[in-house]
């Protein structure tokens, strides 16, 4: 045990970044899990036939890359057998089961964390997820699409506890000046896990049967949950391993820590006052969009490699990856950006968050709209959606971490209602283009797009008309709503209360 501390508690080994890594490769985890079945089902069923023959190509359809092995002279890819059968509306329903069971946990994970702390709540919901993912393969081949259905509903209860519980670790361990960046490594997460999901996907199923992705993966996410048991705690008062400095320095500088009540009462949600914040509604509303967009890609961008650029299989995972990659990096980029504008208060931190959520709404709807109609030419079309996903990167340090913004003490519920509400998305988009383009053809992914802007820049107006980067009064349990004005008589009760008591006594 001295030794163990003698090396964790070390000056040069700060507790908060440990954390900070490891939540970051548990949202990695959590996203390969989820992310490798929207590669994986390429390859599980067969392609949507085109109008007038069967993967023909036309105007509205890109050519096949050059004959290689597995293909015919013709450059067509060769029949080959698929293990099941599931047409474009299936597999949205498929694909967006996931986020049926995501939505319903974040509410009680959030309470669950803001009560007990996140360590177990996060640890304990991606070891549901890891354990989901190795049944997959059993239940599509018992199942059929209602067995997939059911394990993805199932997938979606586990990892829905992990964006709240996150919350409330960053509020406990995130002081305000490294707010931004840290909140962005860990957040990037899914950006990291989705490239890892889509890029490792591609080499297994090129390489190895398609339920190799899941074993793999499943894997990795049992070996993680591992670690964090024994390397991570909840709160940095209760870690045994801590540094006398880095504790002092925490509990002096993270809103959390500073104001923990002294008893150990739980401090009621103030429902009312969040659910009727502008602020709050603003963040929720712009959550919407920004998760449209984002879920588009993450779960259908590896379908239109395939159906419309019909890259192989080999390439579409890396080209499917390429974007995250982009967005990932710029996250990072821009968090430490926007955490110096912070410490140098060189605009208000409102301001700063309105600019970069901005920044991540349009230019992402914008260019891959513009994708879509760049035709056939790949690589052109990989560029325009890697400007598009690095713009999108911007939302980190704007409406990302926002939560911790508005309200420290509540960030875990705050953080389930945005991303509980958000991933309604997660259902809606993936069902909507399973219905939109159901021949896979590029006039029906323009139209995808097309809705994908839309909804990114109306949702947008919100946040910027009504989004704020202040704590909001009710976070304070005795904090007073603006205009609120002082009885005098108040005070007078409060006064003579306790000393009518010892009077009596």
């Amino acid at each position: 045990m001295g030794l163990l501390r003698a090396t964790l508690g070390a000056k040069w080994m700060r507790q908060r970044y440990v954390l900070v890594v490891m939540g970051m490769l548990g949202m990695i985890n959590a996203f390969t899990m989820r992310a490798c079945l929207n590669v994986a089902i390429t390859q599980m069923t067969a392609p949507p036939s085109q109008p007038g023959g069967e993967n023909k190509t036309s105007d509205d359809s890109c050519p096949f890359d050059p004959p290689a092995a597995g293909s015919d002279s013709s450059g067509s890819a060769v029949q080959k057998e698929y293990p099941f059968n599931w047409d474009s509306e299936q597999q949205g329903l498929i694909l967006g089961a996931f986020y049926i069971g995501y939505i319903f946990t974040h509410i009680p994970g959030g309470q669950i964390a803001d009560r007990y702390g996140g360590k177990h709540t996060l640890g304990l919901g991606i070891l549901a997820t890891a354990i989901c993912t190795f049944l997959t393969p059993a239940a599509c081949k018992l199942g059929d699409v209602a067995g997939a259905v059911i394990v993805r509903i199932l997938m979606g209860l586990g990892e829905g506890v992990t964006f709240p519980a996150i919350f409330v670790l960053l509020a406990k361990w995130a002081p305000e000046r490294e707010r931004s960046l840290m909140g962005t490594i860990v957040l990037a997460g899914p950006q990291v896990g989705t490239l890892v999901g889509n890029a490792l996907s591609g080499f297994f199923l090129d390489w190895f049967v398609w339920e190799t992705t899941f074993y793999v993966y499943g894997g990795l996410g049992l070996a993680w949950w591992f670690f964090w048991c024994f390397l991570c705690y909840s709160d940095p008062n209760q870690h045994p391993f801590i540094g006398d400095k880095e504790l002092k320095y925490l509990n002096d500088n993270v809103t959390g820590l500073k104001e923990q009540d002294n008893e150990k009462e739980h401090v009621k949600t103030p429902w009312k006052s969040i659910l009727t914040s502008m602020p709050v509604l603003a963040l929720i509303t712009t959550e919407v969009g920004h998760d449209w967009g984002f879920y588009t890609m993450v779960t259908d961008l590896p379908k239109y490699m395939s159906d419309v650029q019909h890259f192989k299989i080999s390439s579409n995972g890396t080209m499917s990856a390429l974007p995250f990659i982009c967005m990932w990096i710029s996250s990072m980029v821009l968090s430490a950006t926007g955490d110096w504008i912070t410490s140098k208060r060189v605009i208000s931190n409102t301001l700063l968050r309105k600019i970069f959520t901005t920044i991540g709404s349009v230019g992402p709807g914008a260019f891959l709209l513009w994708a879509s109609y760049a035709g056939c030419n790949k690589y052109f079309v990989v560029a325009l959606f890697c400007i598009g996903m690095t713009t999108m990167g911007a939302f980190y340090p704007g409406m990302r971490v926002n939560a911790l913004d508005l309200s420290p003490r509540h960030a875990g519920t705050i953080g389930a209602l945005m991303n509980g509400t958000g991933a309604l998305a997660g259902v809606a988009a993936p069902y909507a283009i399973g219905l939109i383009a159901p021949n896979g053809l590029m006039s029906e992914w323009q139209t995808v797009f097309i809705i994908n802007f839309a909804i990114m820049g109306i949702t947008n107006v919100a946040f910027i008309i009504w989004g704020s980067g202040e704590r909001q009064w009710w976070d304070d349990p005795h904090g007073k709503p603006p205009g609120h004005v002082e009885d005098p008589e108040d005070d007078i009760k409060a006064v003579k209360g306790p000393a009518m008591a010892s009077t009596a006594m």
